[in-house]
C-alpha cells in the first residue's frame, strides 16, 4: 500500500504537544507528589502522637487498677512529687510504681517519660510527662488521669 502524504495545507492544521506544554505537565505532577508526599509525612507523625497518648492510657489504667488491688494499701501510692527513674520499692505499691514507671519508660521513646500519683485513695490525681516532639505536639505532653480507688 503506497504511503499517503497530507497536503501541505493540512499539515499546518495538525497539532501535537509541544515540548513547554510536556514541561507544565510534569511541573504540575511534581508538585502534586511532593504534596502527597508531604501528606504522609503528617499522617504517620500524627499516628505516632496517637500511640503514645493510647501508651500513657493502657500504663495508667494499670496503675490504677493495681492500687485498687492493693486497696488497703493504697496510700503508699503516692510518689510525693515527679518520679522520671526507679528507686527500688521495698513494699508491693513501691515494686508497683517501679513497675509502672519502668513500662512507661520502654514504651515511650527516648526515656523521658516521668510520672506522679497524689492523692491516693480518695482523688488520685496520676500525671504522665513525656516528650511528644517527634510527633505533632510540642516539646513536653502531658496527660492528667483522676480516679478512687
Amino acid at each position: 500500500m503506497p504511503s499517503r502524504r497530507l497536503p501541505s495545507a493540512s499539515r499546518s492544521r495538525v497539532s501535537g504537544l509541544s515540548l513547554i506544554e510536556v514541561l507544565v505537565s510534569v511541573l504540575i505532577l511534581g508538585i502534586g507528589l511532593l504534596g502527597i508526599a508531604a501528606m504522609q509525612s503528617m499522617a504517620l507523625r500524627g499516628g505516632q502522637s496517637s500511640l503514645e497518648s493510647s501508651q500513657v492510657v493502657i500504663s495508667t489504667n494499670s496503675i490504677i487498677e493495681a492500687m485498687r488491688a492493693n486497696r488497703a494499701n493504697a496510700a503508699n501510692y503516692n510518689t510525693g512529687g515527679k518520679r522520671c527513674a526507679v528507686t527500688g520499692g521495698a513494699t508491693l505499691a513501691g515494686n508497683d510504681v517501679d513497675n509502672w514507671i519502668t513500662s512507661l519508660q520502654t514504651s515511650m521513646p527516648g526515656n523521658t517519660t516521668c510520672g506522679t500519683i497524689a492523692g491516693c485513695p480518695n482523688a488520685c490525681v496520676i500525671t504522665v510527662e513525656w516528650d511528644d516532639s517527634r510527633a505533632l505536639g510540642g516539646a513536653a505532653r502531658t496527660m492528667v488521669t483522676e480516679a478512687r480507688i
